[in-house]
């Protein structure tokens, strides 16, 4: 290890170095849909069910994010990085040729996902340039497929022929449940 300059982008790389999956968020608020993709989404609690993620306050959306009672998280699969992509950008029509499903709620999700949650919005959070949205799942599905990952500012996939192995007294403990 060694000690970097602190400036925006050095600490940028260096959470970059934090490997993540990939999800796209959704709202539809005063009948608009919005939607952005985010690797800051986390799971908060299991009692109550309990999720967030956080979105930019330069958003062009987050006056409308910041009156959202509810919003659908997809987690992607590894085919999804040009979802992915569309949704990250700003100023542009993300939802031209995307077909929308509504998930058992009514929330917007995106088809193809590796899994999705409805979310009622339960608490918002100060968090410098960003506002962190905590949600209550209401519903979620899984599928069997491997997930979008980013890693150093790139898309990634899972290596599933390099398996790692995880000792057994690790459990499901190392990640705090």
């Amino acid at each position: 290890m060694h000690h970097v300059e602190f400036n925006e982008r050095a600490f940028r790389d260096a959470l970059g170095l934090f490997a993540t999956g990939i999800a796209i968020v959704a709202a539809e608020v005063d009948g608009v849909l919005v939607g952005t993709t985010v690797s800051s989404f986390n799971s908060v609690s299991l009692s109550p069910p309990l999720v967030l993620f956080s979105i930019a306050r330069s958003a062009m959306s987050f006056s409308l994010w910041q009156k959202s009672a509810g919003f659908g998280v997809t987690l992607l699969g590894d085919d999804q990085s040009e979802l992915s992509t569309r949704f990250a950008a700003s100023g542009t029509d993300k939802w031209n040729d995307v077909q929308v499903r509504h998930g058992p709620k009514g929330l917007p999700l995106m088809r193809g996902g590796i899994a999705s949650f409805e979310c009622e919005t339960y608490a918002r959070y100060e968090g410098g340039d960003h506002e962190i949205l905590v949600g209550r799942v209401v519903s979620f599905e899984t599928a069997q497929r491997d997930p979008l990952l980013f890693y150093g500012g790139r898309y990634r996939r899972v290596q599933p022929d390099q398996p790692m192995v995880t000792p057994p007294e690790v459990n499901a403990w190392l990640h705090g449940w």
